[in-house]
Parts: structure tokens; sequence; C-alpha cells
């Protein structure tokens, strides 16, 4: 499909710099199908049906941003995805000014060798010492907050907690499962109250889901790669839960790619663990999740392009422009949706 089919108008006003306080008071757009509702969501545990599922990404952003030097010249790095218990690939600025083998010294006693480009641009960096990798991390990185964020206002003390799901716990991620920054454990008792299940996944983020989909057509792009996890036991009660006429609702579409990626042609979650670059675009047929609950994304993104395969472009579309007229707020810390697809 050609890539200018999902782009749209958005008034850099409806970007969100900081999140709703509290969490769970951000606002919720429902479509059930075509259908529009506005609503919040604390108003989520009346919107599901008791026997439904949501499945949330349990991975933990770590700060990835690095500012350092390679000799007289200033280098910025974001790590995006681990390649070895030292060694991370990392999209770097100023990067015409490092060759393989340039060491570039981070501050705060940490340092890494540049040892490989790949054709997307990105370095891999080899960390020194033998400490963790992500004790260095504390030391001298920062959290990575998206572009459109980044931009606007320097990451401070509050992105530190802000920018973190209350379910996370497995360190690796660059960029959060932003979908889960509106739960609090109100909410989730409030789900549990009604019903509603919950069970988590693993999938680190990685930068590469703020790239722009350079191709004019969704053919011609290539997606990045992240690794994730779903344990056997995980699977199990995804599938049972769904046997017993429960929707499975990822929360997030991290968290969407890792179920379509571990199912079966019959929609079985079968247990996982490895990378995956599946991308999702109108045509897809959806074996795994009856429904997704998620942020407002990018013109021309692929996850975009992965909404508009779950409930067609058209009506995504008329959702957007019914979400900026009204005053929702967009991308990582603004306001979600709630898709239902038609059976």
């Amino acid at each position: 499909m050609r890539v200018d089919l999902f782009d749209f108008d958005l008034p850099p006003d409806c970007i969100a710099l900081r999140p709703a306080e509290p969490r769970d008071a951000a606002r919720l757009l429902r479509l059930r199908g075509a259908a529009l509702s506005d609503h919040h969501v604390a108003d989520l545990p009346a919107l599901l049906r008791p026997g439904d599922m949501l499945v949330f990404n349990d991975t933990r952003v770590i700060p990835a941003q690095l500012e350092g030097r390679r000799g007289d010249a200033r280098i910025g790095a974001t790590l995006h995805k681990r390649e070895g218990p030292r060694a991370w690939r990392a999209f770097v600025r100023n990067a015409k000014r490092v060759r393989d083998g340039d060491r570039i010294d981070f501050g705060a006693g940490v340092a890494a060798v540049a040892v490989g480009r790949e054709a997307d641009g990105s370095l891999l960096l080899v960390f020194d010492g033998e400490q963790p990798v992500e004790l260095l991390l504390e030391r001298a990185g920062r959290m990575p907050l998206p572009p459109y964020i980044a931009g606007k206002r320097p990451a401070d003390a509050r992105d530190a907690q802000d920018y973190q799901t209350m379910f996370a716990r497995e360190e690796g991620a660059v960029a959060a499962p932003t979908a889960a920054l509106h739960f609090t454990p109100r909410l989730m008792e409030a789900l549990a109250a009604a019903g509603i299940a919950h069970e988590t996944l693993t999938l680190h983020v990685g930068a590469g889901t703020f790239l722009p989909v350079k191709a004019q057509d969704t053919k011609a792009h290539v997606m990045h790669s992240e690794w994730g996890r779903i344990s056997a036991a995980a699977a199990d009660r995804i599938n049972t839960a769904r046997a017993r006429g429960g929707r499975i609702v990822p929360v997030g579409t991290t968290s969407l790619r890792l179920l379509e990626s571990a199912a079966s042609e019959d929609g079985e979650v079968r247990r996982f663990e490895g990378d995956t670059d599946i991308f999702i675009t109108p045509g897809y047929r959806f074996r795994a999740i009856d429904g997704l609950l998620t942020n407002f994304h990018l013109p021309r993104s692929t996850l975009f392009m992965l909404v508009s395969a779950l409930m067609g472009l058209d009506v995504m579309r008329k959702a957007y422009a019914h979400a900026v007229e009204s005053g929702y707020r967009f991308y990582s810390y603004g306001d979600a949706s709630l898709l239902l697809p038609e059976a």
C-alpha cells in the first residue's frame, strides 16, 4: 500500500508532554466497529466484559540515552537492541565522526568501542569493563524520551517514573509500552472485581519504533526487530481465557505484535522466545487477539498502519479526526483508544 495513505494532519499542541494525573484519568476513545464514544481510562471495567483478558508488556525502560565524546567530537547514542552481554546496537548522532575501533567516552567512567555499522546507520557498541551494562547506564544514561517530546523539553527526574508502567519488571526496553502507562493499582483492582483477567509477556521495545517509514510503499519498508518472550504458562492462560469465550485485548501494540508472532494459524498462542520483526498492515488476518487498547500514533507510522489493519483505514482516519477535534492528547504521554473490531 502507498505510505501516504496513512498520513494525517496533527496540530503540534495535540502532543502531550506530560501524562495525565492520576494516570487512569486519561481520556479513552472507544471504537466498536465504526461507532465512536468518549470515555476515560477509569471506565474500562464497564467497557469490557467479564472473562475478557488484558495482556500487558512487563518490559522496563533503561536509561539508554548517552552523551559522549570521541576526541573533540560530541557523540550522542541511543541504545536500541542488546546483541550480547556487553554489546548494544545504537543509533548514533554525529556517526560520521566515528569509525570502527573508535572509543567513545560517555563520562562517569563509562566508555564503549564502536565495532560495526549496519545498513540502517546504527553502530554496535561494546562497553568497557566487567560491570553489567545496566549499572553503567544508571551512572551515565538518561531516560530516552521519544523525539517528539525530547525536541520540546529535556528529560527530567519526573520522567524516570512517568515513563515506566506499573508492570515494569524485565529490564531492556529503550521505549515504554505506553498504553500501559494509564494503569494504576486502583484500576487493576476495579478490573479484577469486574471479572476481567490480566496476563503479562515481555517485549523489549527498541528505538526503531520511532523511525519514520521512508519508503513510498509499505512493501519496501524493512521492519526493525525486537526481542520478546511469552512463557508456556502465560500462553496456556491466554488460550484458556479465549476458549472460555473471553476476548484477548493486548494493552499496546508491543503486546499485540508479540501475541501475533507467537500464534499458530488457528489462533493458539504458543511459547515464544526470540526476535520478531512482524509488520502488520491492512489485509493482515489477526489470529490471537480480539481488540486493542493503545495510544494515538504518528502519521505514516507502522503503528498507525497496525491499527488501520485492525479497524480499517477509513475508520481510523475518522477516529483520529474526531480525536483532534475533541482535544484528545496524542502519543506516548497522551490519551488512549479502545479498539474493538466487529466480529
